[in-house]
């Protein structure tokens, strides 16, 4: 199974997060098919810099997304209303 969910890629106090694609039966931390964006927590207001179309097409293929992913998905969809 694929999955959608965030990477991290920070250092401590400074996270960052890459949202990208992996096979499920790796590790968090293992191989990515496609990066489809960041998330930057430790901006005020945070930031997240996402490629919808690709997210839609991975979605179309079945791909999982994770709880974290799925609230930062809505969170950004009201912003955008």
């Amino acid at each position: 199974m694929v999955a959608i969910r965030l990477k991290k890629i920070g250092r401590k106090h400074v996270q960052q997060y890459r949202i990208v694609v992996e096979d499920s039966r790796y590790t968090a931390g293992g191989r990515v098919l496609e990066v489809l964006g960041n998330f930057s927590p430790a901006t005020k207001p945070y930031t997240i810099r996402l490629d919808a179309e690709k997210v839609k097409a991975w979605i179309s293929k079945g791909a999982q997304l994770s709880p974290k992913v799925r609230s930062l998905l809505e969170l950004e969809a009201k912003k955008i209303v």
